[in-house]
């Protein structure tokens, strides 16, 4: 039992410093954590698809992304030019930033597919989950499964705090200008991304 704990521990932790790494996923989160809208839809869809690559990972589909490369470059070259749109809007909203309007907001079925898109569209994603974690818990041996329930877990911590978390910062965001600093980091982080994400597959 001891050893399953240990291994469960070692995932959890090591889930948790690739999730919690500055990205596409982690900025949409917050910002919906902050708007109060459609959070516990886009956490679930966040913590479902980590856990559905790391048990892939775990499973030993990493080996075909490896034998596949042609995979991660299609990907790469859709998410680069999903995130540098995503990053162009970002701009615009910090530019003409506003009040937050807790009754404003765009129709779920929009933040689903965005929230979709930001997840199933990085490369980064694969890497991490089918690969990396992949690799470090098949060295586990019959206790990777345990490693990857805890990598499992530390993503549905993640998100489910950032998400609804993220609320405490209402006070913090009732200022247009809060708003206009929130989406001009969004927007680098979009396009540093889309930018590296294009490059790379190119």
């Amino acid at each position: 039992m001891t050893e399953i704990l240990l291994a469960a521990a070692a995932g959890f932790g090591t889930g948790l410093s690739l999730i919690v790494a500055i990205g596409a996923q982690n900025a949409f989160v917050l910002r919906q954590g902050i708007r109060r809208h459609a959070v516990l839809a886009v956490v679930a869809i966040c913590a479902v698809s980590d856990a559905v690559l790391i048990t892939l990972g775990v499973g030993g589909v990493g080996a075909l992304v490896v034998a596949f490369p042609t995979m991660l470059t299609v990907v790469g070259l859709a998410g680069g030019g999903f995130l540098l749109c995503y990053g162009f809007l970002a701009a615009r909203r910090a530019l003409r930033p506003s009040a937050m309007d807790l009754t404003a907001a765009p129709a779920t079925n929009r933040v689903v597919l965005t929230c979709l898109a930001l997840t199933w569209l990085n490369p980064h994603v694969y890497l991490d989950t089918l690969l990396l974690l992949g690799t470090v818990a098949a060295h586990r041996g019959d206790l990777r499964w345990a490693f990857g329930a805890g990598a499992v877990l530390a993503s549905l911590c993640w998100f489910a705090a950032l998400g609804f978390g993220a609320r405490l910062l209402t006070g913090f965001f009732a200022r247009p200008s809060s708003w206009r600093v929130l989406d001009g980091l969004v927007a680098a982080t979009m396009v540093t991304l889309g930018v590296a994400l294009v490059a790379g597959a190119g």
